[in-house]
């Protein structure tokens, strides 16, 4: 990828991040942005709105972090078992170490009623529901069926890896962190997921034209002299 389509492929992320975690924010954290509202503080409310902003950021910045980890585990592994299939049933048994150790470390700790067992299951769902759209996508978009599990295991086994900074925690708000951090992590990574190919195509364009320019550089260049 060149460095231009980079910029844009981090750009987009960044404002995915960011977009998400603040329409979140009014939603999840309505009680955190309403007295700002009642009591006419508008430039509070937007000082907070922004602060929601910059911590899509940063989520955005952690998810890209993981995706390009995460290419690099796929070759490794790929390398490592000499066989595709052999990986993919290999990322199987990973996604579902990594739920159940969601539900019983991580969860169930702090399911103290029916409600809490609730929550907990809607974000469970949100996760493992992208996860299963995003790979549905990437296999149709690629007409490649072995690329459901590796889209699978990327969107649940890695998201929860970078969800793990909401997931470890013990304050009493706890919960609200654990689902406003998810949708960014979602969003940014289903994006990278889907739209990797489409500025690695572009970047190749690029490169075939800055080459083609080269030549013809190179070429009116021979003819002056």
């Amino acid at each position: 990828m060149t460095i231009r389509n980079w910029m844009k492929f981090f750009m987009v992320s960044m404002i995915i991040g960011g977009g998400v975690t603040a329409v979140a924010s009014l939603f999840i954290r309505w009680n955190f942005f309403q007295p700002y509202i009642t009591s006419g503080q508008i430039g509070e409310f937007i000082a907070a709105f922004i602060w929601m902003v910059l911590l899509g950021f940063t989520m955005s910045v952690i998810a890209q972090a993981g995706f390009f980890a995460y290419l690099t585990i796929h070759q490794v592994g790929v390398g490592l078992f000499r066989s595709l299939t052999l990986w993919n049933w290999v990322q199987v048994v990973l996604i579902l170490v990594v739920l159940v150790d969601i539900v019983i470390f991580r969860f169930a700790p702090d399911a103290k009623t029916f409600g809490d067992w609730a929550f907990y299951l809607v974000l469970l769902v949100i996760l493992v529901g992208a996860a299963i759209l995003t790979a549905l996508k990437k296999v149709k978009m690629t007409g490649k069926k072995h690329v459901l599990v590796s889209a699978l295991f990327f969107m649940i086994v890695v998201t929860s890896l970078e969800w793990i900074i909401a997931l470890m925690g013990r304050d009493e708000n706890i919960n609200t962190w654990l689902a406003l951090i998810l949708f960014p992590l979602v969003a940014v990574n289903a994006f990278q997921l889907l739209m990797l190919p489409k500025y690695n195509k572009q970047s190749a364009v690029d490169l075939a034209k800055r080459e083609e320019r080269r030549k013809e550089r190179k070429r009116m260049a021979q003819q002056q002299s």
